[in-house]
């Protein structure tokens, strides 16, 4: 069975004009759930097809499996990160790393990092106050979720600066295009993945000889039931952490101050109610996600879905956000609303690739924008909408300027 085409909404969505507000393109992809393009992929954008592939074993993850790779995915073939493998190999190394990360092995982890965290956002705050105009991302938002992850990776303060360069290199080639980009951006990003990758090499053989209470140490000298990872695999695990833990979260702390400082209503509840906090960044997770779209992933043998077959090797785009204002499962999906009930959304992804770093990105977004509006009661918008970054696969603002005071 043929499928109708939708290459024109698509390729409208990837265009950097779309970035403020691709939202009504979405729900004109939706009008085709499963949309071939004119290169053989398939775009999936409703959330009862979205849902149903993320839980499909015969859709592969598996970066050695797909027909076209993204370019930077050279590297990792060897020792890929866990997400971008299959079972039963994603899920031993995936319970390895969630031994010393969060439940159910260490149920305390995150909810006792809060006072550690509350600290480092007060300090934040402490310097922006100081300020009548902040960039939300460069002041904040980007300083926040590294300090916590280098933190949880045993990384000295003193080599924060250069995650910064490492990190940026990486995700500005996730979405590479050959036939419009430089090939200097590829090299970069490549550079970057290898320097990084020779840096946490470095500082796992430093933890070997003084352990510390941090995950590199307790990776290093782990002796589970599922066995021990090797070197490469501690590495690749720890740059999944740094690059996907804190990209995701800077998005969704700029996404969150500006969805609030657009809602005025909802941010004087918050104020009223500190309580709300928690629902509240579970609408934003679903109304202003961090990750627009999984790509990369490949049709292991035919997949039938919504009347028609999505053909084996095919790859295949799962458009979360899209998913997540799907009329068909959320009521008035394009009104934000902390309130609402049953919301199960797509913003960390599901299946068993659901982001295990969750629990931590939930608590920090909590508490970043909790104490940024208990904190700067009058902070207003400059520029509406703000410059956005260039991919829309983690869509965020590039710079989010607000004024106080």
């Amino acid at each position: 069975m043929t499928v109708a085409q939708t290459p024109n909404t698509f390729r409208e969505i990837l265009d950097y004009s779309s970035r403020a507000d691709p939202y009504p393109l979405f729900a004109e992809l939706r009008r085709t759930p499963v949309a071939v393009q004119e290169d053989g992929s398939y775009v999936i954008s409703t959330y009862r097809e979205i849902t149903a592939l993320l839980h499909n074993p015969h859709l592969s993850s598996d970066i050695r499996n797909q027909t076209r790779p993204m370019p930077s995915a050279a590297w990792s073939e060897e020792t890929p990160e866990f997400i971008n493998i299959d079972p039963p190999e994603h899920d031993r190394l995936r319970r390895m790393a969630m031994r010393h990360f969060g439940p159910p092995h260490t149920p305390g982890l995150v909810d006792g990092m809060r006072p550690e965290l509350t600290a480092i956002v007060s300090g934040l705050i402490d310097r922006c106050a100081g300020k009548a105009q902040i960039d939300v991302v460069d002041d904040f938002a980007y300083p926040f979720p590294v300090t916590v992850i280098c933190h949880l990776l045993g990384v000295p303060r003193e080599d924060e600066p250069r995650f910064h360069q490492w990190v940026e290199a990486q995700v500005d080639v996730i979405d590479y295009d050959p036939s419009l980009d430089p090939p200097e951006r590829l090299q970069k990003g490549m550079q970057a993945i290898l320097d990084l990758h020779q840096y946490l090499g470095g500082l796992l053989e430093s933890r070997r000889s003084r352990p510390g209470d941090d995950l590199l140490s307790r990776l290093a000298s782990d002796d589970g039931p599922d066995g021990r990872m090797t070197d490469e695999q501690i590495v690749s695990t720890a740059n999944l952490l740094l690059v996907a833990g804190h990209e995701t979260t800077v998005n969704l702390i700029a996404n969150g101050v500006l969805t609030l400082l657009r809602h005025r209503d909802v941010l004087q509840r918050l104020r009223d109610e500190p309580g709300l906090i928690v629902r509240l960044v579970e609408e934003l997770l679903r109304y202003e996600p961090a990750v627009h779209i999984v790509p990369w992933r490949t049709a292991y043998s035919d997949i039938p879905l919504a009347n028609t077959t999505i053909p084996k090797g095919s790859q295949v785009l799962l458009v979360l956000a899209s998913g997540s204002r799907d009329p068909d499962r959320f009521r008035d999906p394009d009104r934000f609303d902390p309130e609402r009930q049953d919301n199960q959304h797509l913003g960390f992804g599901g299946g068993i690739h659901l982001c295990f770093g969750g629990p931590l990105a939930r608590l920090e977004i909590q508490i970043a924008l909790g104490e940024f509006f208990r904190r700067l009661e009058d902070a207003r918008l400059v520029a509406d909408p703000p410059p956005y970054r260039r991919s829309p696969i983690l869509r965020g603002p590039l710079h989010l300027r607000v004024e106080h005071g």
